[in-house]
């Protein structure tokens, strides 16, 4: 019994896991593309890191636009 159980939550976890990490590398995928940042593009879609290099990617590598505004 407690086999099971220890076996549900692993795979829960797993579960969660992997949504967490699809979610964040599509953000930072989708970034790195419209930036034409193929370097880090390459080392997002490889590693699986559950989120922290894409994290890392949109909080301080990415391209910052600046926007102009009209007079």
């Amino acid at each position: 019994m407690m086999n099971l159980i220890s076996n549900s939550l692993f795979l829960t976890l797993i579960i969660i896991l992997s949504i967490w990490e699809s979610v964040w590398k599509g953000i930072a995928l989708w970034k790195t593309g419209r930036n034409n940042q193929l370097t880090w593009f390459v080392c997002i879609l490889i590693f699986n890191t559950i989120g922290i290099l894409p994290i890392l990617y949109l909080l301080f590598f990415q391209k910052k636009i600046i926007v102009k505004k009209k007079k």
